[in-house]
């Protein structure tokens, strides 16, 4: 798709607009009593109780997703490798069908991320979802992503998005999130929050601030685990409400990460 021409004098105003994170657990994965098959029935429970505008999970193989997708009927979503192998971890963004999406890309964090590829360090092929959305006289930039574990394999996927973001409409109003498998005080954070960052682009707040809530927790429930579950953002929005869900739905958690949800007014 081509980018839109969208005004940057474009005022945002009124309604609030609200985003939801999970990193949904590889469903392949062999973790017994917290496989995919036992836990996957807390999902309609979670995602209907905390109906957000955008909801982004990454880690989701293509079963995964049609799961999600056939009892969330009201939402449409972008991100899915079809044809993919069977294992294939996607970066997804569902979206209330209120919203209209206008421009979506889907780019692999590596020097071609056109194609199927990786850094050389990066352990796995790793993605950014990336989708401009309109709704009325509203428009939001939203992002979904998951990153390698090395921190240099971090920073130039940090520079990577940060490249992509800033070639659409300045005039609109970002949110990235996603499990970024790196906490605040990494080069990488600092890079899209423009603590460390030599790009002339615009720069990123997180919506959380010191003591950073613990967001992965490995299906044990502790609190002491990192904040590398992130929601940034940027432009004519601020955060009004902001939360970690470390609630169990029958008994079960729905992912060895927390939930991180936001709402967010125009401004």
């Amino acid at each position: 798709m081509s980018t839109p021409d969208i005004s940057t004098n474009t005022k945002y105003t009124g309604e609030h607009v609200s985003v939801l994170t999970l990193n949904l657990r590889f469903g392949l994965a062999d973790d017994v009593d917290n496989s995919w098959d036992n836990r996957k029935k807390t999902l309609p429970l979670l995602l209907k109780k905390n109906k957000t505008d955008f909801i982004g999970v990454q880690e989701a193989n293509n079963f995964q997703i049609d799961f999600i997708d056939n009892f969330l009927t009201d939402y449409d979503y972008i991100g899915k490798r079809s044809p993919a192998p069977f294992f294939w971890q996607n970066n997804i963004i569902f979206y209330k069908k209120t919203w209209k999406c206008i421009y979506y890309e889907h780019r692999f964090l590596s020097p071609t991320p056109n194609v199927p590829s990786r850094f050389r360090k990066s352990r796995w092929p790793r993605q950014a979802t990336i989708g401009m959305f309109k709704k009325k006289d509203k428009i939001l930039i939203c992002a979904a992503t998951h990153f390698d574990f090395d921190e240099s394999v971090q920073n130039r996927s940090a520079r990577l998005i940060m490249e992509r973001i800033s070639l659409l409409p300045s005039g609109a109003p970002a949110v990235l999130m996603g499990d970024f498998n790196a906490t605040p005080y990494s080069k990488c954070h600092k890079l899209f929050t423009g603590r460390n960052n030599k790009l002339k682009k615009p720069f990123f707040k997180d919506i959380f601030n010191e003591p950073f809530p613990a967001t992965h927790h490995g299906f044990t429930g502790s609190k002491d685990g990192d904040y590398i579950d992130w929601i940034l953002y940027r432009g004519g929005i601020t955060p009004i409400e902001k939360m970690v869900i470390y609630d169990t739905i029958n008994g079960k958690y729905p992912s060895d990460h927390y939930p991180v949800c936001a709402s967010f007014k125009w401004t």
